[in-house]
């Protein structure tokens, strides 16, 4: 039987919370219960985890103990030895349960998220095939039960977009999308290829947890707003006012733009949401990398120049390069099937973090 992990420090933590969650003043904050409360439960499951473990270890040595006694009744021993194979079973199930529950979580994972779309190459294509991903991921989170809302957009005059920015809210939205940044891929013959050639173009995807502002604090003074007059075809409704609005951050030279609202103030309120998830993007990332350079196993650095999947028309496939998946259902999968790419992904990503656990 496989040796268990250490859970010392799991057991040490989950009495802490014990005591705090005891304590008069713990939910003055509602915000830190909350995630403590979550935690706690985490742990608690854990630890149930180990017990029914350990029991179920103990009875399968005193079954193994009792078949083996030659003195022990013939009636006892064959009920003994019929136990043993449902006990060996149920401690493999229990172990990998067990492995699964004790991957550190993710606090981000139940954040709402936002989704930048920028055409790459391959010019009046990659902006087709950006729509594409943006109706792709608005069916998905539309059969999820999620909403969707424009944040910001870049139409392009040939169609789709050459770039589109939205917010996802929902249930544990960031944990479904989150492997999704990165360099998406397309090859297919354009409308307008009078020679039946194959093009290939791109298209970069950004997945960003929505931060709030504890999570990011940004001086004012470290910001440059200008407001201009929204573009757009037929100066109507967005486009009769100066309601277009552009911060950029001066310490990081981040720029966000927002005109796809009439109210400049509404523009500026969504500008700042997508600067500040930018920027919670931007340190996260920067503390995976130092992280990742001790971790052989990663699905994804979450580098949005890394090229992770590749959508092949012709041959209706399409292909996940990070765990050498690939699939014929592309259709579908444009459609809003997600799950049959997103769910393969977050289980060799947990298979990953099971092995950096067990080396830790």
């Amino acid at each position: 039987m496989p040796q268990l992990p250490n859970i010392e420090p799991i057991e040490k933590r989950h009495a802490e919370l014990d005591n705090e969650m005891a304590q008069p003043d713990f939910y003055s904050d509602a915000r830190r219960a909350a995630d403590l409360s979550r935690e706690h439960q985490k742990l608690g499951r854990v630890l149930e985890l180990v017990n029914e473990y350990k029991e179920s270890e103990q009875a399968l040595e005193d079954n193994k103990a009792m078949v083996a006694d030659s003195a022990e009744d013939e009636e006892l021993r064959e009920m003994a030895a019929e136990e043993i194979g449902p006990l060996e079973e149920k401690l493999e199930t229990l172990y990998n349960d067990l492995l699964v529950a004790m991957i550190p979580p993710d606090p981000t994972d139940s954040r709402n998220t936002i989704i930048e779309i920028r055409a790459g190459t391959g010019g009046d294509e990659a902006a087709l095939f950006a729509g594409d991903l943006f109706r792709m991921y608005s069916r998905y989170s539309e059969d999820r039960g999620w909403k969707t809302e424009i944040m910001g957009s870049n139409d392009s005059e040939a169609g789709g977009y050459k770039e589109i920015s939205f917010l996802v809210t929902g249930e544990e939205v960031y944990r479904f999308l989150k492997l999704e940044s990165g360099v998406h891929r397309v090859q297919r013959v354009p409308a307008t290829e009078a020679g039946g050639r194959i093009h290939t173009s791109a298209a970069t995807v950004a997945v960003l947890p929505e931060a709030e502002e504890v999570d990011v604090r940004i001086d004012p003074q470290e910001l440059e707003i200008s407001i201009a007059r929204a573009s757009g075809p037929g100066g109507q409704g967005v486009n009769t006012t100066d309601s277009a609005v552009q911060i950029l951050h001066k310490p990081t030279g981040l720029i966000v733009k927002c005109a796809d609202e009439r109210s400049q103030l509404k523009n500026k309120q969504k500008a700042m949401k997508v600067l500040r998830s930018r920027l919670l993007e931007q340190r996260q990332r920067e503390e995976q990398e130092k992280y990742a350079a001790t971790r052989k196993n990663q699905v994804g650095s979450g580098d949005r120049s890394e090229r992770i999947r590749t959508y092949n028309f012709p041959q209706g496939r399409i292909s996940d390069h990070r765990i050498n998946l690939t699939l014929y259902n592309l259709n579908e999968v444009l459609e809003g099937a997600l799950d049959s790419v997103i769910k393969p992904l977050l289980e060799a990503d947990e298979k990953a973090k099971i092995d950096n656990l067990m080396e830790d």
